[in-house]
């Protein structure tokens, strides 16, 4: 009669618990040391004057709808140096650029009909790197964004105007300023032709009246 005894222990062993990993206080060096990477957002050297979150979406011309850009925040940024504000909206998630282009003048915005959340804006769009005409739309949480939006969209574009106006009376001063100057250099010029023609009258006249003395001598 065979005996069992080798099938009972084979069967504690595989019943018997796993011994944990021992620790041995071991520290192992990571092989690539990862260096900290600087990150521009292009953003450094301008203020946030408006954050607030939406959804944008722009107008399809070729297709005759409108068609979702993306959710996130829309920012309103100003420059340090130069004051011009331009409007930069990034998805949530994967910070995409959906729209980058500056506040001018001449932009207007008016609220979308139907829907006192959303609102409506021409631009012209760098978001894809080249220059297209875009119609905007936005739609906010709550109808107080949406108003907080136009109002300091409107405000922006018409401080931008008053600084076009006061770049534009400069460029007029400056050109009435370099008028007036060469209207003095010729003003000059002929106070100087003038004097010399009297000498060389005086001259000729002179010059003339010896000669005829010469001549009386003579005879």
């Amino acid at each position: 009669m065979a005996s069992k005894e080798p099938e009972h222990e084979n069967r504690e062993d595989e019943e018997a618990p796993a011994a944990d990993d021992e620790d041995t206080g071991a520290q192992v060096a990571p092989i690539v040391k990862l260096e900290e990477v600087a990150v521009s957002t292009g953003e450094e050297n301008e203020d946030a004057i408006l954050d607030l979150k939406s959804k944008l979406y722009r107008f399809d011309k070729e297709g005759n709808q409108w068609k979702e850009r993306g959710a996130g925040t829309v920012k309103l940024l100003k420059h340090k140096e130069t004051g011009k504000v331009r409007l930069v909206m990034r998805q949530s998630k994967t910070l995409k650029i959906c729209a980058n282009h500056l506040v001018l003048p001449t932009m207007t915005v008016q609220e979308h009909a139907g829907n006192e959340k959303s609102c409506l804006w021409h631009a012209a769009d760098f978001s894809d790197g080249e220059l297209k005409d875009e119609l905007f739309c936005i739609r906010f949480a709550s109808v107080e964004n949406c108003k907080t939006f136009m109002e300091k969209f409107e405000e922006v574009a018409e401080s931008q105007k008053s600084k076009e106006e006061n770049k534009d009376a400069s460029a007029a001063a400056d050109s009435l300023e370099k008028l007036s100057v060469a209207e003095d250099k010729v003003g000059e010029a002929v106070a100087t032709k003038e004097e010399k023609e009297p000498e060389v009258e005086n001259k000729g006249k002179a010059d003339s009246e010896k000669k005829e003395g010469e001549t009386a001598s003579s005879t």
